[in-house]
Parts: structure tokens; sequence; C-alpha cells
């Protein structure tokens, strides 16, 4: 058993399902059965049990689950630790972003940080809200741009910009007429939603319940750019933020401010608080929030 099994194990906790433990790590649930059986088998131990209702935890598993920070953070924190130390000693930034932040950040920021720092090799990768989370809590990259506040221990957040998330609504959609929608405008209505593993998602479905309703999701995708297309069709509804829908520029598309709101699409920029500190890093922190500074105060445009 490794400490990478662990981490599966905590995901299946977490999701009180294989299933959507699976598609959270991307992997087959078949796969990650065939891991926790196998830790089972090594402990000797029932962890799970098993019935056509899902799974809960057994005594021993939830012992297990109670006890995993105590091996895993400590792990996390060296290991993180050691690669703050190898990305300084060669000059790199790895940055990991949550879809739809760098088109908020601009790619001529980081094309304007490489000119201006030949030195420093800056690389990115793109991934879901909460992938990114978990891929940074386990020792990924060195900065990252998330959706939401994180509670992650042993990291540096930066508040960078947020945005209101509204109803959006095709013009000829009987909602249109209406100044502000509520959350309970959603209900029957088919939805066009990023996926679970984005904030927007989980937030939107917490209003909802709420609420007191289950909203009718039509469909899940992994970014907004297909639910502004689904809604321009006018075969659902689907939510947005104000810079998203202003550079899509759809005339036949309404944005409606939630009544019961605001609620917000946040961004945070993590960096670790380790014990050595990245002074490339930190150009690259600074460079990014006068950016967004400069786009605020109109000296650049988004």
């Amino acid at each position: 058993m490794n400490l990478k099994e662990l981490e599966y194990y905590r995901m299946v906790c977490k999701h009180k399902s294989i299933t959507k433990a699976a598609h959270a790590l991307y992997m087959t649930p078949q796969g990650l059965s065939k891991i926790i059986k196998n830790m089972e088998n090594e402990l000797g131990a029932t962890l799970l049990n098993r019935t056509a209702a899902g799974i809960s935890l057994t005594a021993s598993g939830e012992y297990l689950y109670r006890h995993l920070p105590e091996v895993l953070e400590p792990y996390q924190q060296i290991c993180s630790e050691i690669r703050c130390i190898e990305q300084q000693e060669h000059h790199e930034i790895d940055l990991l972003s949550a879809y739809g932040i760098l088109r908020l950040v601009t790619p001529e920021c980081l094309a304007d940080f490489r000119q201006k720092y030949p030195e420093i090799t800056l690389t990115y990768r793109e991934f879901p809200d909460r992938q990114v989370e978990r891929l940074f809590r386990e020792g990924e990259g060195n900065v990252a741009f998330i959706v939401g506040n994180s509670s992650l221990r042993h990291l540096d957040a930066t508040f960078m910009e947020k945005f209101e998330i509204k109803l959006l609504v095709n013009r000829q959609h009987p909602l249109a007429c209406k100044e502000k929608a509520s959350i309970r405008d959603l209900e029957g209505e088919k939805l066009y939603i990023e996926s679970s593993e984005f904030h927007i998602h989980q937030l939107i479905m917490e209003k909802c319940r709420q609420a007191g309703f289950e909203p009718q999701i039509a469909f899940e995708t992994s970014g907004f750019s297909l639910c502004h297309k689904m809604v321009q069709q006018n075969k659902g509804v689907s939510v947005t933020v104000d810079f998203i829908f202003e550079d899509m520029s759809q005339s036949d598309l309404v944005m409606l401010p939630f009544e019961d709101g605001p609620y917000y699409w946040e961004t945070y920029m993590l960096t670790r608080n380790g014990s050595t500190p990245n002074p490339d890093i930190r150009l690259f922190h600074n460079h990014v929030m006068k950016w967004l500074k400069d786009i605020v105060e109109k000296n650049i445009v988004r």
C-alpha cells in the first residue's frame, strides 16, 4: 500500500462513491475498486460496506479515513519543499490554471513576463477547478490560478478578481423579459452547466437544493463555450460571468443577475509558503497583480 493509494481512498470517502471518485481521478471505477480491494487485503480488514444503495465506511474504514491527514499532509509538504528547491535552482515557474482564468489574465500577460525575464522558464497547464486544487495539494506546480478560496494548508492565497454569476438565457426565452432572476427560475428548465469538477456547478447545485428542488441538468461540460452555444440555440438556460459573456459578444443572449444573490466567481493565485522563498515566483506574482491592476485602470485592454 502506497501513499497514492491512500489518496485514492480519501477521494472515495470524500465522494462516498467509487464511481464518482474514479471520475474525479480520471480513472475507471473498476481500476479504483481493485486498488481499494488490494488495500483491504493488505490490511486484513474491510474498509467499505458495499450495497446496492452505495458504499459506507466500516469502523476500520472510518478509523483509516480519520487518520489519513497525519500520514498524507507531512509527506505532501516534504515533496512540495523538495520540488520548490529544484524549481528555484532551475529558475522554473510551473503554473497550474483553472479553465477560464488565463482568458481573464490574458495570454499577453504571460508573454510579457517571458520577454522581461528570459532567464526564467514559465510553463502552464490548464485543468478543471477541482483538479487544479488536487494537483497543487499533491505537490504539482509552484503557482496556481484557482476559482474559489482554498483552505489548503501551507499555501498563500492572493485574491485576483471576482465576477458576478448570472443566469444566461436566449433573448426569445420567457425569462428574458425579466430584469432579475431567482434560483427558483431554474426549476424545470433544461440547464447546461460546467461539470462537478467546477466550483460554479457546486454553487448552483447547492443553491437549488436550498430552494427545495433538483435542477434539470441537460448536459455537463468542461467550459463556458458549449453552454453559451446551447443557450444561443434556445435549447435551455445556463449560468455565466460578465467577462466571458462580453468576450463572446452574442447579441441574441441575455444575462440576468440573481435577485437572491449575488453569487460570485472568485479567482485567487496560490503560492507555497514553504521555508525556501522563491524570488522568481515573487516576480511572477507581482507581474500578474500589476497587470490585472492595469486592466482595471484601463491601461491594458483585456
